[in-house]
């Protein structure tokens, strides 16, 4: 008798252990990002296990492309990732295909959630029906230096009272002929100029000019003020010969302050690791004034559940924790983006980094940021755009017929994308 009630009791206890085994609720979160990344939200989900007992969070990291082409796939054969990455960008697309959750009854059932999140990371994902995703982190556009080429060549540091013709007259001086061969050792700056987000869209924007109205279905780029931003960059980069070509920075790699041969350039917070593990001695500095003031672009990831997802609740408490503070704090560890969470961004989680550049200014960058357009048909578009104007930089096609073909072609991508 007693061996049968310790066996009916073991018994009792394996189907007790199964039954709250097949209670766990199993979610998937895709991301595009490095391998590091995906470490550091390993350790975002186990803390969240830890307070969510019933809900196991799958990590799944690829590169940038791999991600897209992957997510794709998968929700295209059904089987989408509860929780995914999206670039702000390219979220309308998504969005009208209804293939992600609106997270609005959500929202309206627990509001305060959105209390501190900065407002301007919002606006990309507002639509008529409501939020169908929050903003995971956010990038501004600054100016970074490399400070040892500026003292070697006795040029002052770049301040906050920069006008563009500032910048142009240091990115001369800084481009150095060092051995008189004819060829150029170093160059004043580099940026990256397929997309408008690095430069030409601050610089565009800056003097007077507008990108696009997806509205109207309109590309804006051949205005006279949109015009004068691009001579801008025109003549520093082929009349100057401050700015390395795509084929001359080919020989160094694709970044000219990572490979050491360009003084300046322009980038986000993504570079800020990459830069301060290089060993760089760099600083930042707001982004130049031009005629019309000083503007700069913010950009944003964010968080998306699929519409398909058979655990919409498990995905969103996984969302909500990841866009809390306890989440923002354990994903400022990452370096790479500025939290959304007011309280997040200004405390040491953020402001105090391995890098001892100064991380405010990716923030105080908000009060003169264009957030950076976001449309149904933005990546045709933008590869529309990015190619015509390419023609320019790397075959020195004249600039007007190349901004004639960058309308042209960017108002067919907007038509069919309407």
């Amino acid at each position: 008798m007693r061996l049968l009630t310790t066996t009916g009791l073991a018994l009792m206890l394996s189907a007790a252990i199964a039954t709250n085994a097949s209670a766990q609720t199993d979610i998937t979160f895709s991301l595009w990002g490095s391998p590091q990344e995906g470490e550091v939200w390993q350790q975002i989900a186990q803390a969240f296990e830890a307070e969510h007992s019933d809900i196991n969070v799958n990590i799944e990291v690829a590169d940038w492309d791999g991600y897209w082409e992957k997510l794709r796939v998968q929700i295209s054969g059904g089987t989408p990732p509860d929780v995914f990455a999206m670039d702000a960008p390219l979220y309308p697309d998504w969005q009208s295909r209804n293939v992600l959750l609106n997270l609005q009854p959500y929202l309206d059932a627990e509001p305060e959630i959105l209390d501190g999140i900065y407002p301007i990371t919002l606006e990309a994902y507002q639509t008529e029906e409501g939020l169908f995703g929050l903003p995971r982190d956010f990038q501004t556009i600054v100016l970074f230096y490399n400070k040892g080429m500026f003292d070697a060549a006795g040029v002052e540091y770049p301040t906050e009272d920069w006008t563009w013709e500032d910048f142009r007259e240091a990115a001369a001086e800084l481009t150095i002929d060092e051995n008189g061969d004819g060829t150029i050792d170093q160059w004043g700056a580099w940026a990256e100029v397929y997309d408008m987000e690095p430069f030409w869209g601050p610089v565009v924007w800056s003097h007077g000019g507008e990108i696009v109205d997806p509205e109207a279905g309109e590309t804006l780029l051949d205005t006279p003020e949109a015009m004068a931003g691009f001579e801008f960059i025109r003549s520093v980069w082929l009349d100057d010969q401050s700015m390395p070509t795509s084929e001359q920075l080919s020989q160094y790699g694709w970044d000219g302050l990572l490979s050491g041969v360009a003084a300046m350039g322009f980038s986000g917070h993504w570079s800020v690791p990459e830069y301060h593990g290089a060993g760089l001695n760099l600083g930042v500095a707001p982004v130049p004034s031009g005629p019309t003031g000083r503007q700069t672009i913010v950009n944003s990831a964010g968080f998306v559940i699929s519409a398909n997802t058979p655990n919409p609740d498990a995905a969103w408490e996984f969302v909500k924790y990841a866009t809390s503070e306890a989440g923002q704090a354990e994903l400022a560890q990452i370096g790479l983006a500025i939290p959304i969470r007011e309280s997040v961004a200004n405390s040491d989680a953020y402001l105090v980094q391995d890098s001892p550049i100064d991380h405010s200014l990716f923030i105080d960058a908000l009060d003169y940021a264009h957030v950076k357009p976001s449309f149904r048909g933005y990546e045709e578009w933008s590869g529309a755009v990015g190619d015509a104007l390419s023609l320019v930089w790397a075959e020195g096609y004249p600039l007007e017929d190349a901004l004639a073909e960058a309308v042209d072609y960017g108002n067919q991508a907007l038509a069919r994308n309407r």
